[in-house]
Order: structure tokens, then C-alpha cells, then sequence
């Protein structure tokens, strides 16, 4: 049985630049992602792969993006899951709210969860926080997660600055932080 779990986290049709909600370095983090799925894919005795996408409820026309059955809430093609791989669809930041997330993990009895995905300051900080407050031993692959810029008070915060404010939290009491090039090398 896995002990550990590859989550990859909502890359989806519409974070890309003809979506309709475009992230900053999406199309990075995205090879990035497909090069761990493609490594651990040749592990599979040890990691259960797991997809996770969301799609806002209700009528697909009034959802600001991943409208439920349009293209845009599609898991992008580099990444899509193959037979034997888990897909689970949320409506929340958190992909363990009303789904079989915690189900999926305790049955297979995983230990440890290597996350990647969208958005930094989401659904992966959602997703890493719930599952360390869970008992899971979490990592985040940096390099291999996207965000976007935001925006408060007028004061525009680039999507680097999001990413590394997220990132100095979650390291500071919820995950590891790490690269591709880290885990590549710990797959070896």
C-alpha cells in the first residue's frame, strides 16, 4: 500500500493564457508538475497519484472561472490523469471539504502528501494547511506551484511576493518547502 500521495492541485484549462483566470509562471510550475507526475508515475508500488480539480456550483455562465463542464474546468493536458489515478472534484479552497480526500488517504494509509498545483494562496495553502492539521506530514514542491498577482488597498502585490509570503508560512509550522530538483533527487 502507498504511504505517500502526489496531489496535484487544480491545473486546470482556465489558469492558462487563453483561460479565463491566467496565473503568473503557470506554464513553469506546469512542466514542472508534469516532470514529478511522469517520475513518480514509475513508482506507482509507493504513491498514490491524485488530481484534484474544482468547479464552481451552479450555472456554468456565472462562474468567474471552471464553470462546471466547460473546458476551462478540464485538468490541463500535460498533466491529466491516466487509468488507475484518482480525480476528485471541489467547490472549496480546501480540497478535503466535501470530498473523499481524507477518505481516499486513510484507506491506503498515507502518510506523507507532496503537493503541487494552484493557486499558492488557495487551494494549495488550503489543501496544506488542512492536511497538516490532519497529521499528514506535508510538502510543497515551490517550483511547481502558481499564483497571480493581487491586489488590496491599491497596493499591488506581485505573484512572486504572494508565493514567497505563503510559502515563509507554510514552512514556518505546516509543510516543507521544497524544489523539483530536491524531490527528483530523493526519488533516486
Amino acid at each position: 500500500m502507498p504511504k505517500q500521495a502526489f496531489i496535484l492541485i487544480d491545473l486546470q484549462n482556465d489558469y492558462y493564457p487563453d483561460g479565463k483566470f491566467p496565473l503568473v509562471g503557470v506554464k513553469e510550475a506546469t512542466e514542472n508538475a508534469a516532470t514529478l507526475l511522469n517520475e513518480i508515475r514509475k513508482l506507482k508500488d509507493d504513491y498514490l497519484i491524485i488530481h484534484v480539480r474544482h468547479e464552481f456550483p451552479g450555472d456554468a455562465s456565472q462562474a468567474p472561472f471552471f464553470g462546471q463542464g466547460t473546458e476551462g474546468s478540464q485538468i490541463y493536458e500535460g498533466v491529466k490523469s491516466e487509468p488507475g489515478e484518482i480525480v476528485i472534484t471541489k467547490n472549496s479552497p480546501n480540497s478535503f471539504i466535501q470530498t473523499d480526500l481524507q477518505k481516499i488517504l486513510d484507506e491506503n494509509k498515507v502518510s506523507d502528501i507532496i503537493i503541487v498545483g494552484a493557486m499558492t494562496h488557495m487551494c494549495v495553502q488550503g489543501t496544506s494547511r488542512a492536511a497538516a492539521e490532519k497529521g499528514y506530514k506535508v510538502t510543497v514542491i515551490e517550483d511547481a506551484v502558481a499564483t497571480r498577482d493581487l491586489e488590496h488597498g491599491g497596493v499591488v502585490v506581485p505573484a512572486k511576493q504572494v508565493a514567497a509570503a505563503v510559502f515563509a508560512t507554510l514552512a514556518f509550522g505546516y509543510a516543507s518547502i521544497i524544489t523539483t530538483k530536491e524531490l527528483l533527487q530523493s526519488l533516486k
